[in-house]
């Protein structure tokens, strides 16, 4: 390897890493709305978040990006099974981006509560969210099943469904590996 492809590579890793710094700050949600039995509740205009619709959209958006990228296509190409081709960076890429989707399907839910209808439209959508905490340590440990990739497409789904019921388009926004490790990391 030439140094100045050396360079190049590091060059590129270093805007990567600089614009998922920038990106990911106006994806995060955090609000302090309150949620009673695990519930979404309908928000009084005290409790709304700005641009809440907004919010909700992108990090929906990147969860399902994340999700049909890093995980449904290698887990239906067999890439998880023992003994496949890559295997070892699929299960580590497959973990990140499930936490990634958990935590961007968690913040994109909180951004719903800050939204009247959007709130209304997601409560049933928190327990199912919460229903697939454990599926990041399965895809690492390789016992992922398709039980499990099926019940987060559904979530997903459910997900995207919310939005579109209120007039919300959600197209995959596919992140980089930088930005997976980055939001797990955080």
């Amino acid at each position: 390897m030439s140094l100045q492809s050396a360079r190049v590579r590091t060059s590129l890793v270093a805007v990567t890493v600089a614009g998922s710094l920038l990106a990911l700050p106006a994806c995060s949600s955090k609000s302090s709305n309150s949620v009673s039995g695990g519930q979404a509740s309908a928000t009084s205009s005290a409790d709304r978040v700005k641009l809440a619709k907004t919010k909700f959209v992108a990090n929906a958006a990147l969860a399902s990006g994340a999700f049909y990228q890093w995980v449904y296509k290698p887990f239906k190409a067999g890439t998880f099974k023992s003994g496949a081709k890559g295997r070892t960076a699929a299960l580590i890429k497959g973990g990140l981006a499930g936490a990634f989707t958990y935590n961007r399907l968690k913040a994109a839910l909180n951004d719903a509560k800050g939204d009247p209808t959007l709130s209304k439209a997601t409560t049933a959508l928190a327990g199912a969210v919460d229903g697939i905490k454990s599926l990041p340590s399965k895809i690492k440990g390789g016992t992922a099943t398709d039980a499990d990739v099926n019940q987060l497409t559904g979530v997903i789904a459910g997900v995207k469904k919310a939005g579109a019921d209120n007039g919300l388009n959600i197209q995959d926004q596919v992140p980089s590996v930088g930005q997976l490790s980055q939001m797990v990391t955080s």
